[in-house]
């Protein structure tokens, strides 16, 4: 037997029950069986009596008596159960099968002394305990150690696939461990961070003698995960700083100069300047920046790439920002454009509504060098678009592009250019260290000077007067106000219907005021020049479905309220948050929602009225979604821990950050003596597996 000994060789299964075991649970070998961990464990070293039993007890229980009156009762449609009385000193209790063979009934071992193990049921004040797991053998019943419970189904129980069956398969195969399993991990490491061997691992996560071995196993097993995880990344981001060029930007030169002293509006704040020289850093270097940018909404990203552009710009290369939305390319392009008013540098917007003729004189000026900045949606990819010398690629929300998209970008230059990664949506810190571990990361962590906390608020329908009253006084003040409204797809018919119902009432409500709506269902240009309407304050109020959530920017906005509010996730409520606040005035977010709210609907009310730190928002959120949701569509399909928690396990992973750091400065291409165990076991086993973490 080996760890890719086929599952139909093991004993007790052959080909017929391989095959449906890798139908329903995919275990193709004995090392699949290994790593088809227990859900949890029970204590069975404890005999309960039956006149102790309560009828909410809710562990499976084990007993010690005689079964007798073997009956079958018919029911149904020509259905029979089996029902037999199990006795100890102290009661008597129910049992019965409803599904069992001929076999099964006749070999039920009757008035002698045996031990039963499952789930009391009660009805009527009569318990049961239905399909019990009999044991005949008394050292066996009372060993001492865990028991194990493994994922079951009924689909599977129906085959003879229970949790005694999982139980003996792999009690055959723990038994042969030393001869099946070699240790993975430098000595010197283990002892370091006091973690048992590897064998002893996976016995006892199968087997724990007691809690306290289940919790060492465990561990072991978890530091594992992550620590192969980590050094992929870790060999793939060694790898790209030595091998992939990229063009030096060396020299700061007239247009960045121009620009910084003389047309940037307020004062950069301190973590957008440390950001900056991390760029700076990057580009001066022959080897391609490759650079993940985090910051929380209106944190001023937009004015770090500009300057990182204009550097560019100064080495004689092109740049581009690509975004997920035309309304994103379009707030980037209006901004951009505003603050280079004054400059020499060119720039242009290049979307999927762009008309045909400005399209030739873009891709003209792009390939004669005359154009300095690209802003674009996924329209920038098409292979028409050709740079003379693309020296910057800007990639914002990352999440929302696959990997083959952002690839493509590299194709528009002979030598790659540097790549930008931008997110306003703060990534948890346990993702940040794993998934964007082959990044750089910058983190801008502080507001523009002037800028004030938005007050959020929750309130629900009976506040709604009071809601309106407050948003007209602010108008009052001068102020703009958002409404916004979901937009689901599955009934967009419906809450289309909504918005234009409700803007009738505001329309009532405010009327001396002048509204303006943006929705889904409009054209690019008719977008264009309602954000161009609002922005320019002759509409005060904007009524909106979420086509707003990122991009937008009116600094005299200070209100935003989120109708249904409940029907938004927390990624979403803080974006749409961030429209408002922008300004030197107090902003407030009220959070409109129905009487009637699910407990996830109220944590996440909840934390959005606690905080406005996207970061901590961010926690919140991967603990109500799991971190799939939360690395977006693209990479959702990546996470495949067995036993690693993202959400619970941050301590791990950065000990294993950690000690992939350590173990590589030491040793870059793993060739030292004592780490040729772990080389063997990353080649055999993940490489070729973290493909999916390219992010240029």
């Amino acid at each position: 037997m080996t760890l890719d000994t086929s599952i139909e060789f093991l004993k007790g299964i052959g080909p017929e029950r391989a095959k449906f075991i890798r139908s329903v649970l995919g275990l193709n070998t004995v090392e699949d069986f290994l790593t088809f961990y227990p859900l949890r464990y029970i204590d069975k070293s404890k005999i309960h009596a039956i006149g102790d039993l309560r009828e909410d007890q809710e562990a499976e229980i084990q007993l010690k008596g005689k079964i007798s009156d073997v009956q079958e009762i018919g029911y149904g449609a020509g259905q029979k159960r089996l029902t037999a009385k199990f006795r100890d000193d102290s009661g008597t209790l129910d049992l019965v099968w409803f599904r069992y063979s001929k076999w099964m009934k006749e070999q039920l071992p009757l008035n002698r002394e045996i031990f039963i193990f499952g789930k009391i049921n009660a009805f009527n004040g009569i318990l049961s305990m239905a399909h019990p797991e009999i044991e005949i053998d008394e050292r066996k019943a009372l060993s001492g150690s865990l028991s194990p419970i493994y994922p079951g189904s009924e689909k599977l129980s129906k085959r003879g696939l229970n949790n005694k069956f999982f139980q003996t398969v792999l009690m055959e195969i723990t038994k042969n461990l030393p001869s099946l399993m070699e240790e993975n991990l430098p000595h010197s490491l283990t002892k370091k961070l006091k973690l048992i061997n590897r064998i002893h691992a996976f016995y006892h996560i199968h087997f724990p003698k007691d809690f306290g071995h289940y919790e060492h196993a465990n561990r072991r097993i978890k530091f594992e995960e992550a620590y192969f995880f980590q050094l992929g990344y870790a060999l793939k981001k060694q790898h790209h700083k030595s091998s992939v060029l990229g063009n030096p930007f060396q020299k700061i030169g007239d247009d960045f100069k121009n620009f910084y002293n003389n047309c940037i509006p307020f004062e950069l704040t301190n973590a957008q300047k440390r950001v900056l020289k991390e760029i700076r850093t990057d580009m001066k270097k022959p080897i391609q920046m490759n650079r993940l940018l985090q910051g929380d909404v209106g944190s001023g990203k937009t004015m770090v790439a500009l300057l990182a552009m204009l550097i560019a710009k100064d080495n004689g290369f092109q740049s581009c920002i690509m975004a997920p939305t035309e309304i994103l390319a379009q707030q980037h392009f209006a901004g951009i454009s505003e603050l280079l008013e004054n400059t020499n540098v060119t720039v242009k917007l290049l979307t999927g509504s762009t008309k045909t003729a400005n399209r030739k004189t873009i891709h003209e000026e792009l390939l004669s060098g005359e154009l300095s900045i690209l802003i674009g949606t996924h329209a920038v990819l098409e292979d028409i678009v050709q740079f003379k010398n693309l020296g910057l690629a800007i990639i914002d929300e990352q999440h929302r592009f696959g990997v083959a998209q952002r690839a493509k970008l590299w194709a528009k230059n002979r030598i790659p250019p540097h790549i930008l990664v931008m997110t306003a949506t703060p990534i948890p810190r346990t993702l940040a260290m794993s998934f964007y571990s082959d990044l750089d990361v910058s983190v801008i962590d502080e507001l523009p000077i002037g800028r004030k906390p938005i007050i959020t608020a929750h309130r629900r329908e009976k506040d709604r007067l009071s809601v309106f009253r407050f948003a007209k006084d602010e108008i009052e003040k001068g102020r703009q106000i958002y409404f916004v409204y979901p937009l689901i797809e599955e009934s967009e018919t419906l809450d289309y219907k909504n918005l234009m119902e409700n803007f009738v009432h505001i329309t009532q409500f405010f009327d001396d005021k002048t509204p303006i709506m943006l929705h889904g269902r409009m054209k690019p240009d008719e977008k264009g020049a309602a954000m161009k309407f609002f922005a320019s304050g002759k509409a005060e109020i904007m009524v909106a479905t979420t086509v707003i959530e990122v991009g937008v920017n009116v600094p005299n906005a200070s209100v935003m309220i989120i109708e249904s509010a409940e029907r938004f996730g927390l990624s979403q409520l803080h974006q749409l948050r961030g429209r408002v606040g922008r300004g030197g005035e107090q902003s407030y977010c009220i959070l409109m929602s129905s009487d009637k709210l699910s407990k996830e609907s109220r944590t996440r009310l909840k934390t959005m009225t606690k905080t406005n730190d996207g970061f901590k928002i961010s926690e919140v959120d991967m603990e109500l979604r799991g971190p799939g949701d939360i690395l977006g569509t693209q990479q959702s399909g990546v996470i495949d821990f067995k036993k690693l928690s993202l959400v619970t396990d941050g301590d791990i992973l950065k000990v294993a950050k950690k000690a992939v750091e350590f173990l590589l400065k030491q040793d870059p291409k793993l060739e030292a003596p004592e780490n040729l165990a772990l080389r063997t076991y990353y080649v055999k086993q993940y490489k070729g597996k973290n493909k999916w973490s390219r992010i240029s």
